[in-house]
């Protein structure tokens, strides 16, 4: 019976996930779900609020369908000038994400023990804090301390992670950034 409960003890064999990560050179993509309010100066009419379709594209007036997942808010205002060129003369468009879903490959995933397990929006300077507060913490039955994060832009690297230590004692030491697209995996304890 010791025996089993060294072994629900025991820590996983990933190394400890880094405090910081260098998200510098980070833009926010749109993805399907997210809402765009496109502004066209001094052409009001041509100005309105689309979603983005699940196939990734919007529409609007004068502007045939263009794919705007992957691609940035000021990528896209170039793009609805380029196609809005056509009918008005020199138009000067701003695309604004109103709502926030983003792109799959950059969304956080909790999975496993969380009380509420589902998908975050990335958002930069995001820490593992701020995942397990929006997921509304641990279960019960949670291993918090042999939980992983699986940094995908990394080749699928895992790292360990200490939530219990994080939420239950407030370790903050344990508390680590985020990366897009990193899966955080909380496993069930043993006892």
């Amino acid at each position: 019976m010791l025996g089993l409960s060294m072994l629900g003890c025991a820590s996983s064999n990933h190394p400890a996930a880094p405090a910081g990560v260098t998200t510098e050179d980070y833009s926010y993509v749109i993805g399907a779900g997210d809402n765009l309010n496109i502004l066209v100066w001094r052409n009001p009419e041509l100005s309105m609020s689309v979603p983005v379709r699940p196939d990734g594209k919007i529409a609007a007036p004068l502007v045939d369908e263009i794919v705007v997942q992957g691609k940035t808010s000021v990528q896209v205002a170039r793009e609805v000038e380029k196609q809005l060129g056509k009918y008005v003369r020199d138009p000067v468009v701003t695309v604004i994400v109103t709502s926030f879903v983003g792109p799959y490959s950059e969304q956080i995933r909790v999975v496993g023990e969380a009380a509420k397990p589902q998908f975050l929006p990335y958002k930069l300077k995001m820490t593992v804090l701020d995942v397990m507060i929006a997921v509304g913490g641990l279960t019960d039955f949670a291993a918090g301390n042999s939980a992983t994060i699986l940094r995908t832009s990394e080749g699928n690297k895992q790292y360990s992670v200490r939530l219990k230590d994080l939420l239950k004692r407030g370790d903050v030491s344990a508390n680590v950034e985020m990366r897009p697209g990193d899966i955080l995996i909380i496993p069930q304890s043993w006892f």
